[in-house]
């Protein structure tokens, strides 16, 4: 896996981003069940961009934006179910992240 750790911690340098993935760990404490059952299997753990944005409180293109940047950063991962998007943390890629920090800081 190729980490790009500049891009990784540019987008854990805003409080909203970094809160995302902290409410993304625990989706169901945050955002309650998702509305669309197929996701349940289709994409374990994923979460409505609407449901983000709700918790956010902040305009559908700046969440956007901001999803955007954590899924560029490898820090999260998204699928298009029907006519909404879906999004869940990168597990993998968050083991390899810690994994770095542990050996190089």
């Amino acid at each position: 896996m190729d980490i790009d750790m500049i891009k990784i911690f540019k987008a854990l340098g805003n409080e909203t981003r970094l809160n995302i993935l902290l409410w993304l760990k625990e989706p169901t404490k945050y955002f309650g069940p998702q509305m669309h059952l197929t996701v349940v299997t289709d994409f374990p753990g994923g979460v409505c961009v609407q449901s983000i944005q709700k918790k956010a409180s902040l305009s559908q293109s700046t969440i956007s934006n901001f999803l955007a940047s954590l899924e560029e950063a490898g820090l999260l991962e998204s699928k298009k179910i029907n006519q909404y998007t879906y999004f869940r943390r990168n597990e993998i890629a968050i083991q390899e992240i810690k994994k770095w920090i542990d050996l190089e800081i």
